[in-house]
């Protein structure tokens, strides 16, 4: 088959890459392997003839063997399907440079993402930012519709590599959770936990309506927090709230006086009234805090920092840490 010359040039339109020029092809290249079995290249053209195969999507790895095919199918007279070379996805190596995503790389088997706790839905809506450049767009002006009615187009795909990104898929999946009921939230992170983290899911089993009330805080309205990325991360985000998981994580800074800080909880605990309002549980913080020495107005603390030990918003961190183990954490009142 090696007949063409690589001085000429083939001209070729790829329905992504748009109107391109590759040589002629000039190696003479097996068809049959000596146990009967076709190359690619062989079989390639022949299947998609005989599947009537008008389009044809692979990745751009395959454009130095375009030529090969091209002459393949005019030497077997078959009509040349149109072809789109889609751009590879990258990731950065060690040293920071682009790589291709193998199929040894994390993230390039489906499973993985099951294993991690990534929902199908946050890794589809991951995957149509990197197809089309303009579904963020078109997602934003459409929260509520599925993905299936984004007008897709072979136009906005990208012609050079897309770099996957777990920072950026995570911000996606937190989006698609924060949305999400408590209930549906529970049961996938049951069905999740119970193959991957069974000590975890026996602990939420165990009394359910108590799972369902954690998952509750700060969900639903027009700003719901956004912690949960996979559900692997719920149990960071609740285990708190169980004895068998709560750990200091975040200490208080140690410009504080620990008498200080002793005064201000055994104050708390002492005020303490699960019936009491929201309003009405703030200002006894704020009441602790002015008996203690802190400012109880974070307006006036930022006008005369020094006159005081700190401000409410400190005293709130203290119960924060001490409840929570954490210096972020969901609604304390809550």
């Amino acid at each position: 088959l090696a007949d063409g010359d690589p001085d000429k040039k083939i001209k070729f339109t790829d329905l992504v890459k748009g109107n391109m020029e590759i040589p002629e092809n000039d190696e003479d290249f097996v068809l049959l392997k000596s146990d009967g079995i076709p190359t690619y290249h062989f079989a390639h053209a022949v299947d998609d003839h005989l599947m009537g195969t008008t389009h044809v999507i692979r990745g751009e790895e395959w454009l130095p063997s375009l030529a090969k095919h091209v002459q393949l199918f005019k030497f077997l007279n078959f009509k040349l399907p149109k072809y789109m070379h889609i751009a590879q996805i990258m990731k950065l190596d060690e040293a920071g440079n682009k790589k291709k995503l193998s199929k040894r790389d994390m993230g390039a088997n489906m499973d993985d993402y099951t294993r991690m706790g990534y929902i199908p839905e946050a890794v589809c809506e991951y995957v149509m930012t990197l197809l089309n450049s303009n579904y963020e767009e078109w997602r934003m002006q459409n929260p509520d519709k599925p993905y299936t009615d984004f007008p897709f187009t072979i136009k906005k795909m990208s012609v050079s590599g897309c770099l996957f990104d777990f920072d950026k898929l995570n911000d996606v999946s937190k989006n698609v959770i924060s949305v999400m009921s408590a209930e549906t939230v529970l049961d996938r992170v049951l069905t999740w936990a119970e193959e991957y983290n069974k000590d975890f899911y026996d602990l939420l089993t165990a009394d359910r309506e108590k799972a369902l009330s954690i998952l509750s805080i700060d969900r639903g309205g027009k700003k719901p927090r956004k912690d949960l990325a996979t559900w692997r991360d719920v149990k960071d985000y609740a285990g708190f709230f169980y004895d068998k998981y709560f750990k200091i994580e975040q200490p208080i800074d140690e410009r504080f006086d620990s008498s200080d800080i002793v005064n201000c909880l055994n104050a708390f605990l002492e005020s303490y009234d699960c019936c009491d309002t929201m309003d009405v549980w703030f200002e006894k913080i704020k009441t602790i805090s002015a008996e203690n020495g802190f400012c109880a107005d974070t307006k006036e603390y930022k006008n005369n920092p020094d006159a005081y030990k700190g401000s409410v918003a400190d005293v709130s961190m203290f119960l924060r840490v001490a409840v929570t183990g954490k210096l972020n954490a969901p609604d304390m009142y809550s």
